[in-house]
């Protein structure tokens, strides 16, 4: 279930209370039903039934407390069941999925450009077999804290895979977003690692690809393909930069413009 589907769980005010008491048994039912609880939903539906009924001879029951507490409780669960199900387990930021979903929806509906900074942190592997897998995962949540510094709202950062995070950034144009991932590269090169593990040094390399919602079948699919050759293209440039394209032409930006060979990597099937 989805957040825009979730059962609506107010408490009844007015004067009817009997009303109110017999919508609380139907909300109760409807989240004990989406959480598989079939046994428990049934016997809300019965009271409810049984409210219904006392109601047409006379009777106005009013709401228990213990009623109250328990919408109250299953509403709670039920936002961080859904909450936890589009996170990342290990560093919080979102998963995969609701990236999926929500980039889809917004290259859908949204009027104007969106940029997404698709993020790989430089020589990683090395990290794991040098301080272990522990210090690994404490770099990812370190490196994912630094990314959403100073992120604009409604902008979010989600963990594409393994040390992979896409930043995507609504209604930003191309040099907005190539300074956002610029300042976020900065900041993983600056932070101080030494005070993990001595000697500890990360870096990242970035792609950023721009697009204008509603201009490509495949948006989201497209998008992330080209942010892609955008990063390879990064990566065979020396690491440590962020590559984007303009006027045809992969630039670096940042100290790494300066560098003498920008590659240009074309990855089949990516345009």
């Amino acid at each position: 279930m989805t957040a825009s589907s979730q059962p609506d769980v107010s408490e009844p005010t007015g004067e009817h209370a009997d009303g109110g008491l017999v919508n609380l048994h139907e909300k109760l039912a409807g989240l004990l039903a989406s959480r598989g609880q079939w046994r428990e939903a049934y016997d809300h539906l019965r009271s409810a039934l049984d409210l219904i009924y006392r109601d047409s001879a006379g009777s106005t029951p009013a709401v228990p407390e213990q009623l109250r507490r328990e919408v109250d409780r299953l509403r709670r669960e039920h936002a961080e069941a859904h909450e936890q199900s589009i996170r990342d387990s290990l560093t919080a930021s979102y998963n995969r999925r609701y990236l999926d979903q929500r980039l889809v929806a917004m290259l859908t509906e949204q009027v104007g450009a969106i940029a997404v900074a698709l993020v790989d942190l430089d020589w990683f592997k090395q990290v794991n077999d040098r301080y272990g897998h522990l210090v690994g995962d404490r770099v990812l949540q370190q490196v994912v804290e630094l990314l959403q510094v100073e992120l604009p709202e409604p902008a979010f950062c989600a963990r594409y895979g393994g040390e992979e995070f896409v930043l995507v950034l609504p209604d930003t144009d191309q040099a907005a977003a190539v300074e956002i991932a610029e300042a976020a590269r900065d900041r993983v090169e600056r932070h101080d690692w030494s005070a993990m593990a001595p000697g500890l040094r990360v870096t990242v390399s970035a792609g950023v690809a721009h697009e204008v919602s509603g201009s490509c079948e495949n948006g989201a699919e497209h998008q992330l393909l080209q942010a892609d050759s955008l990063l390879y293209s990064a990566k065979q440039s020396g690491r440590n930069a962020v590559a984007y394209r303009e006027n045809g032409r992969v630039r670096l930006a940042g100290p790494a413009s300066g560098r003498r060979a920008i590659a240009d990597v074309r990855v089949a099937g990516h345009y």
